[in-house]
């Protein structure tokens, strides 16, 4: 049985990095370093009657800290029902907040679909191959997480481009057999926004726009994009994983850490890969 207090653990996220090329929207963090935090903190007890001055500190130095301004989109995040639509199946959508946890643990199987071209779209012949190649069948509750490899291209501009992408059918595909969460290690879910945009001009049909996504407004069902490591995996079925997201009330999405969970040996490095060398920084790497 697998113990926690000895799991070996694969960090499968990506971190909020300031600047970061693959960002549309990057997140913009302001660094206070101990000096400031002293002379932040003194002004703080003076505003509150107390005659404290930041050399009076221990070493001078106070609390480091930081402001951040980001989307719930930025770095590897979950999103909510809300994000597709106002209403899942004829009901309110759940916001973030409103998200079942016990959606966001369990069981996950890893598709490995990085033969798929940039741009192709995902079909549920697509996934049925997949879960056939590992004599795997989908049951209640299970995750699925897609591999396309896209991780591999963090820190360009490649990252937004260079991928497969989900369509409804293969969405509800996933969904009408148990799976509530669905994963890519991808920047989106869907194809990438060029190739989205192409297929709209060239036909006209709104259908091309965000299909995966606006599946969502039929079945209920939350998506994790921007994942890494899933390389990392000794094994791609009956995968350990635990993906709580942050709760901010009456939101699309929430930053999420998604780790996978083993017994000991397990690892092909033998060891904890939550900040293994080669692969993608736990917490970005930020100028300060």
């Amino acid at each position: 049985m697998l113990s926690l207090a000895d799991a070996e653990l694969v960090d499968l996220s990506i971190g909020l990095e300031p600047g970061a090329a693959s960002e549309p929207w990057p997140p913009d963090v302001e660094y206070f370093d101990h000096d400031q935090g002293a002379q932040l903190l003194s002004e703080n007890l003076h505003g509150l009657g107390y005659d404290v001055d930041a050399s009076d500190f221990p070493d001078r130095h106070g609390l480091a800290w930081e402001e951040v301004h980001a989307i719930p989109h930025a770095g590897t995040h979950l999103d909510a029902p809300w994000h597709y639509g106002p209403e899942t199946g004829g009901e309110p959508a759940r916001t973030i907040d409103e998200v079942p946890l016990e959606w966001c643990r369990g069981n996950a199987v890893v598709l490995d679909v990085r033969d798929m071209d940039a741009g192709e779209e995902i079909t549920p012949d697509d996934i049925d191959a997949r879960l056939d190649a590992l004599d795997h069948e989908l049951s209640e509750g299970e995750l699925v997480f897609l591999q396309t490899g896209a991780d591999e291209l963090w820190g360009s501009a490649e990252y937004l481009q260079q991928f497969p992408g989900m369509g409804a059918a293969a969405t509800k595909h996933l969904v009408e057999q148990g799976v509530r969460v669905i994963g890519t290690d991808a920047y989106g879910f869907d194809k990438p926004f060029a190739e989205m945009g192409r297929r709209f001009a060239d036909s006209g049909e709104s259908e091309e726009l965000w299909p995966a996504h606006f599946a969502g407004r039929d079945v209920e069902y939350c998506q994790i994009e921007k994942m890494a490591n899933l390389d990392r995996l000794p094994r791609q079925t009956d995968v350990p994983v635990v993906c709580f997201p942050i709760s901010i009330e009456g939101a699309s999405a929430g930053w999420v850490r998604p780790v996978a969970m083993f017994e000991p040996g397990m690892l092909p490095d033998g060891g904890d890969a939550l900040a293994a060398d080669g692969g993608i920084p736990v917490n970005g790497g930020g100028a300060r």
